[in-house]
C-alpha cells in the first residue's frame, strides 16, 4: 500500500502480543533503559539497505502521507501537520502546553523543531512521528546518537541535526486524517481519524 512492499514492527514491552503476525519483527531487549531512537536502530539491517519509511506507534494517518514522504529523495525527510491547532485544541485546554516549536524554510527544509513555544507564531506546524530516512541519512543520524546519551529522543536528535545542518532535513504537509494517541482522552477525540480512515479504507 502506498508504494510500502515490507513492513517491519520494532518490539519491546509486551513483544509476546506480536507473535505470528505477518510482520517481519526485531527486538529490543532494552526497551526499558533505552529511547525510541535506541529502538530504531534494532531495525538497522534495513536502515542500512535501502529508504525506508519510520513510523511511530502511537499514531494513525492516511496513506498519501505516506507516498508524499516516498517521493522525497532527501536523505531525511518528516512529515507535519500544518492545520495541528484543530487537533491540539481538541485534546488540550492549552494548545500551546503541549506543542513544540516548528518553522520551515521556504526551500522546505527544516528550521526549527523541538522548543518550547511562547506564542503560535513559533509554531508552522507539528511534526507527526513519520518520517523516511535513506542509508546516508540514517548514517548521520547515528553518527549524531553516539555523541549523545541513549536516552535522546528523535525530536532531540532531529534538533540537533537542524543546529548542524547535516544533512539537511525535508519536510512536507501532511495531507489527510491523523491523529496521535499519548492519553486515553485521545480514544475519544481520535475517533473521528479512525472513522475517516476506516471509510477510505472501505471498513464499516
Amino acid at each position: 500500500m502506498a508504494g510500502v512492499d515490507e513492513i517491519g514492527i520494532v518490539t519491546g514491552w509486551q513483544a509476546q502480543q506480536f507473535a505470528g503476525m505477518p510482520f517481519r519483527l526485531f527486538h529490543n531487549a532494552d526497551w526499558a533503559t533505552t529511547s525510541m531512537v535506541g529502538s530504531l536502530a534494532c531495525a538497522e539491517e534495513w536502515l542500512l539497505t535501502e529508504p525506508l519509511v519510520v513510523s511511530y506507534g502511537d499514531i494513525v494517518y492516511a496513506s498519501s502521507t505516506i507516498t508524499g514522504l516516498l517521493a522525497s529523495a532527501a536523505p531525511i525527510t518528516i512529515a507535519y501537520d500544518p492545520d495541528w491547532r484543530a487537533q491540539w485544541s481538541s485534546r488540550f485546554e492549552d494548545p500551546l502546553s503541549d506543542a513544540e516549536t516548528f518553522r520551515v524554510e521556504a526551500n522546505g527544509h527544516l528550521l526549527e523543531i523541538g522548543g518550547r513555544p511562547r506564542t503560535f507564531d513559533e509554531v508552522e506546524g507539528q511534526y507527526m512521528g513519520l518520517l523516511k530516512f535513506t542509508p546516508s541519512g540514517w548514517a548521520a543520524l547515528k553518527r549524531l546518537h553516539v555523541t549523545e546519551t541513549d536516552r535522546q529522543d528523535m525530536t532531540g536528535l532531529l534538533r540537533r541535526l537542524v543546529q548542524t545542518q547535516r544533512p539537511a532535513i525535508a519536510t512536507i504537509k501532511n495531507t489527510g486524517p491523523w491523529h496521535e494517541f499519548d492519553h486515553s482522552s485521545d480514544l475519544a477525540t481520535g475517533r473521528t481519524a479512525i472513522n475517516h480512515l476506516d471509510r477510505i479504507l472501505g471498513k464499516s
